[in-house]
């Protein structure tokens, strides 16, 4: 029974352990994005002309 008490403290205490590291690492900038908003504004515009294309098809077969 004292097994179970010794890996419930180990566990506890490697899981504050990650999760410490975690928070230093978002505060620090590890997790921004700055690559997908210029890559996104590439694209945007091929996405904005499918869809209106589309809509187009839609609303002629509709008619």
């Amino acid at each position: 029974m004292s097994v179970i008490y010794v890996l419930l403290a180990i566990s506890i205490s490697v899981a504050i352990v990650f999760f410490i590291a975690f928070v230093v690492s978002v505060r620090q900038g590890q997790y921004d994005d700055a690559y997908t908003p210029s890559v996104r504004m590439l694209f945007e515009d091929e996405l904005v002309d499918e869809s209106s294309e589309k809509n187009n098809q839609n609303r002629s077969q509709t008619e």
